[in-house]
């Protein structure tokens, strides 16, 4: 997706096979050996296990630097995701960390179960830095160090060398139907000895909705073919599918909307390390007509319907990064690619067929509706080619533009995303939520904050969801859910952007702690949504506005001066106080 690239796209093929060589880089050491010794020595407890920040990402060769804690003091919503971190870090090895959960319980007997807590051992990938953003890098010009991401909740127990700090991730999922109150229970870190902490979870008589609810526009878009190749699975064999549920249905939990669909070969010209190709197969004919068969684009299509991800289906790309369609020639006997330009009668007469069959068909379908076009960073002139050929085929046709602010095509965009640099004019966004269409942003390389890198501050993923619901747009757009570099469980940098811009989970399904932060940012959006309508119609005007007054402290530019972590936590303080 949000590919500003700063080279040719005949580079891609060389860039993505020279990856294993430039991946090889091994971590630049943060300190020598006899000065990790020297901090290590300065640790006076052989073992010890704490809380800790859960906006901060610890160094795995490093005693952290808190002050211990063994208590969580914590408050959510029914229906909310709430999270910590727990650190342990050891003078000696430690051969069998397992870590247990009891029930919370109130002084009524009311339980949130244990079955609704969950832990994962943090484990650390390989990242770089941002310097220019978008671009080809070549490693071993970039800082790399090891960052704690991945969530590994497959994990029981693990093996903890001496002198390293192992985070555990901590999440309570409060069901709807829990009484409000305080709640108490503990973690075990089981390790060379028995480490109990606790937990103190208030539980706020608000109620959060499911995820399939939300008003959040989260648009993560899909990569089916990564999963197959990660997984070694048949592309679209039943095995492939039943994998990809898991990996849907967390992103639906999400909150994700929209589904990604191919409908031509390679729309973004190959910049991933998999193949992008078609949902469609094109075939024109011996006597020149055209034929499209659909079955794999049904198939899909309903299949991710199904995990819960429904609300809308995006179809790329008829401007795709590099203007070459491939279709079967059945005169020729071999595969053959169309090129002309967009805008051009060539381009017109071979696109007007094909639209209107697919038109037909998803009218059929009975999914026209909840169908658009869509495009991705495609200049003005193309957008205005490609708006006009849908119109002259189905007035009704929806569009969707993920890119730079254009006023002259606003107006014909139904679904429209704005780099996070441009902001809607204020009675534009207002006329577009009267006429219910989408305006939402993203984040891609160009932009050094806030974003979703591996290397990113993590609240800068929760700041995103209280900037959305600042500025009055709709949710949030990026590249990519899951298009995953070779080895993505150990390494997340890619060619040409900065670490981990291409993937948000792992392989095997599991979360980030990028992910985790991102769905925290949507539950604070849907928070501050409800009540802000609560407010207004309670006419509570005191609270509304020391509400309003916080969500103006979220600007991009001030995350130059000051840290997302730092904005989220005032505005998470007044939001409990106004509460």
């Amino acid at each position: 997706m949000k590919k500003i690239v700063l080279i040719a796209c005949c580079l891609f093929t060389q860039i993505v096979l020279a990856q294993d060589v430039s991946l090889a880089l091994q971590k630049k050491p943060d300190t020598n050996p006899a000065q990790l010794a020297t901090q290590w020595s300065k640790v006076s407890t052989t073992t010890n296990v704490s809380f800790a920040n859960r906006s901060k990402r610890f160094a795995q060769e490093l005693p952290p630097e808190i002050k211990q804690n063994d208590t969580w003091n914590a408050g959510a919503w029914k229906g909310e995701k709430v999270h910590t971190q727990i650190l342990l870090w050891s003078k000696k090895d430690l051969s069998n960390v397992t870590v247990n959960v009891s029930d919370l319980k109130n002084t009524k007997g009311d339980l949130i179960k244990k079955e609704n807590i969950s832990t994962g051992f943090l484990q650390y990938v390989m990242t770089d830095e941002f310097r220019n953003g978008c671009g080809y890098r070549k490693p071993q010009d970039f800082d790399s160090s090891k960052v704690a991401d991945i969530i590994n909740v497959d994990i029981k127990s693990m093996q903890v060398q001496k002198n390293t700090t192992q985070p555990v991730w901590v999440s309570v999922k409060v069901p709807s139907h829990t009484s409000p109150g305080l709640y108490f229970g503990t973690v075990v870190i089981n390790a060379d000895k028995k480490y109990t902490l606790k937990v103190a979870l208030k539980v706020v008589d608000k109620i959060l909705p499911p995820p399939s609810e939300w008003a959040y526009r989260l648009d993560f878009w899909q990569h089916p073919f990564a999963i197959a190749r990660v997984h070694k699975l048949e592309p679209w064999s039943d095995a492939h599918f039943a994998m990809m549920r898991k990996y849907y249905t967390m992103l639906a939990d999400a909150g994700q909307k929209i589904v990604t669909t191919s409908i031509v070969n390679e729309p973004w010209g190959h910049q991933t390390y998999d193949d992008f190709p078609s949902l469609i197969k094109w075939t024109k004919k011996k006597d020149g007509s055209w034929t499209y068969d659909y079955s794999l684009f049904d198939k899909y299509v309903d299949f991710v319907m199904s995990c819960g991800i429904n609300k809308q289906i995006n179809c790329y790309s008829m401007v795709p990064w590099k203007i070459a369609f491939t279709y079967n020639d059945e005169a020729a006997g071999r595969e053959a690619v169309f090129t002309q330009a967009i805008g051009t009668p060539a381009y017109n007469e071979f696109w007007t067929p094909m639209l209107t069959d697919f038109t037909r068909h998803l009218r059929d379908k009975g999914w026209f509706g909840i169908t658009t076009i869509a495009m991705d960073e495609r200049p003005m002139p193309a957008m205005q080619s490609v708006i006009k050929l849908l119109k002259t085929i189905d007035p009704n046709w929806k569009v969707s533009l993920a890119g730079d602010y254009h006023a002259e095509i606003e107006n014909d965009i139904f679904d429209y995303c704005v780099a996070s640099r441009w902001k809607y004019p204020e009675d534009v966004l207002q006329k577009r939520k009267q006429q219910n269409k989408l305006s939402t942003w993203y984040t891609c390389c160009a932009e050094k904050y806030p974003n979703a890198f591996t290397f990113s501050p993590p609240d800068e993923m929760v700041w995103m969801g209280w900037y959305t619901a600042a500025t009055g747009m709709d949710g949030y757009l990026r590249w990519a859910y899951n298009s995953w570099p070779k080895s993505p469980s150990t390494d997340s940098r890619f060619t040409a952007w900065p670490a981990g811009d291409t993937y948000q989970v792992y392989p095997g399904a599991l979360s980030s702690m990028r992910f985790e932060k991102i769905i925290e940012g949507i539950q604070d959006f849907e928070k501050i949504r409800i009540l802000r309508k609560e407010y207004q119609s309670k006419q509570q005007t005191t609270q509304l506005n020391k509400l309003e007054a916080t969500l103006k402290t979220f600007e991009i530019k001030d995350l130059a001066s000051e840290t997302a972590e730092e904005t989220v936590a005032k505005a998470k303080g007044l939001l409990n106080e106004i509460n």
